[in-house]
């Protein structure tokens, strides 16, 4: 125990010893701190009386005259207490018993000081919950970024920058829902633990249930159960929801992320795009006032339309590679192997076909080069298993994700309701399986059996939430937009 807190566990104990409550079941209030902010001449030229709470963010004694600083989650601002009107016996009490970090119940008139300063006068206080721990005295500039979100509560408190980044990310859902549900789409639920995990690549985390014997998995997506529903009848349905894809930590993936996803009946891919294209606008001009943001040198703009690009012309654009090369597998493997040198020797001899090839070519040689907002349509129907092909060219499927500071923000297409060829790609995929591809796409046969029945044409969205506030926010790392993102366990002497 350090001193600071044993100095702290003191003065509990003595307001314990006055009959004084340290931890009150409720507080009352009349005015936020930005209400009294914003209505400040008012209440000043009415002589209104305030009863403001928050925590003490500083402590300035000058004689019989302190200043302090309140917050509460709307804003600062700064009171004043004085031996004169709390009386010497109260006034020395207070000074006795609170610290940095408590939370006050304080009421009074505002005034402003003769440096102009907002200020409350308080006439009476209260303590309504005493901190055994003082705030560090510097945390902007920690080194160690993980301790930081190790302890996010403390980053919430000493960063305005933290707080106001993640209350933005609550209103940029906040806005998708507002959008779609003003479109008729119904927010729905979906399972979590899934018998068969599937609508992604990825390595899924495992749960044994025991009740079932049986193990289950953490969803790495909800599209398939989705889907399900448009077999049931329903047109138009969406979930912001938790996926978890047991892969690495960097600085646009965490294994326990947000995913948006929606599908819509008697529509395709094209529409698809106009919709992921509206969301990010409407979300950046509801949440930020304008469509552009700001990332380091350059500014992003969302504003509709986007930059559109078949991913076979991005690849012989940006990445250097004629279109020509794709006509033989060998030939292009060993022009890619040329280009990209030994360090793509062991992915380049995994692959066994020219889609997986093409899919490559793209994510090392394009993706990182995407920084506006740019939507890469027509992927190769061997990397995606679940997207309807192209009717002009069946090497190619009905399918578009976007990319926006050098990163994939949101995966969607045309949805393959052609039960046939989806059994015949799940055959594919088992054989990729079997190959050593470990995030291979799963046999749903239950999904399988459920278009059997009818599934009506329709386009899948997906976006992630995380990316998309990384993107509107201008954070440079997903951690900084995920309230609690995943560390290692804490060990002792950490």
């Amino acid at each position: 125990m350090i001193q600071e807190e044993k100095d702290r566990l003191g003065r509990l104990t003595k307001l314990r010893a006055a009959h004084i409550d340290p931890y009150p079941t409720h507080a009352e209030r009349t005015h936020t701190i930005q209400e009294v902010l914003r209505s400040f001449d008012g209440l000043l030229e009415k002589k209104t009386s305030v009863k403001i709470i928050g925590r003490v963010r500083l402590l300035r004694r000058h004689g019989g005259l302190t200043f302090a600083q309140l917050q509460d989650q709307s804003g600062t601002i700064q009171v004043a207490l004085r031996k004169d009107i709390l009386g010497e016996e109260a006034y020395d009490f207070f000074h006795g018993t609170i610290d940095v970090g408590d939370f006050l119940e304080v009421g009074g008139q505002v005034f402003l000081t003769k440096k102009g300063e907002k200020t409350v006068e308080i006439e009476r206080q209260r303590l309504i919950s005493k901190s055994l721990l003082p705030l560090p005295e510097k945390w902007h500039g920690l080194s160690d970024v993980e301790a930081r979100f190790r302890k996010r509560y403390l980053d919430l408190i000493m960063s305005e920058e933290v707080r106001n980044r993640l209350e933005t990310r609550s209103k940029i859902i906040s806005s998708i829902r507002s959008l779609l549900d003003g479109r008729g789409f119904l927010e729905v639920e979906t399972p979590t633990l899934q018998p068969v995990y599937g609508g992604g690549f990825a390595r899924p985390f495992v749960t044994h249930h025991h009740a079932l014997d049986t193990n289950f998995f953490l969803r790495i997506s909800d599209e398939m159960y989705l889907k399900r529903l448009l077999v049931g009848g329903f047109e138009k349905v969406y979930e912001i929801t938790k996926v978890f894809r047991n892969e690495g930590l960097d600085r646009d993936h965490n294994p326990e992320f947000t995913m948006f996803e929606a599908q819509v009946a008697y529509e395709n891919y094209e529409y698809g795009m106009d919709l992921f294209e509206e969301i990010f606008e409407t979300a950046a001009v509801q949440t930020l006032d304008a469509p552009e943001i700001q990332h380091g040198d350059v500014v992003v703009s969302v504003k509709r339309p986007w930059k559109r690009l078949r991913l076979i012309d991005a690849v012989e654009q940006l990445g250097g590679l004629q279109k020509e090369i794709w006509s033989d597998r060998k030939g292009a493997q060993q022009t890619l192997q040329k280009k990209l040198g030994k360090s793509a020797a062991e992915e380049l001899a995994r692959i066994k076909s020219t889609g997986e090839l093409m899919a490559f070519a793209f994510e090392t040689l394009v993706e990182e080069k995407l920084f506006q907002p740019t939507i890469i349509y027509d992927y190769p129907v061997e990397v995606s298993p679940l997207a309807k092909k192209c009717p002009s060219d069946s090497r190619f499927v009905e399918r578009f994700e976007a990319f926006a500071v050098g990163m994939e923000i949101g995966n969607n297409y045309s949805e393959l309701n052609d039960p046939v060829d989806l059994e015949r790609r799940f055959m594919d995929e088992k054989n990729r399986e079997q190959a050593g591809f470990d995030e291979a796409h799963q046999t749903d046969t239950d999904y399988l059996e459920a278009i059997k029945h009818g599934m009506p044409p329709a386009c899948g969205l997906g976006i992630g939430i995380d990316r998309m506030v990384m993107l509107l926010t201008g954070a440079k790392n997903i951690k900084e937009v995920i309230w609690f993102p995943t560390l290692r366990p804490n060990r002792e002497g950490d």
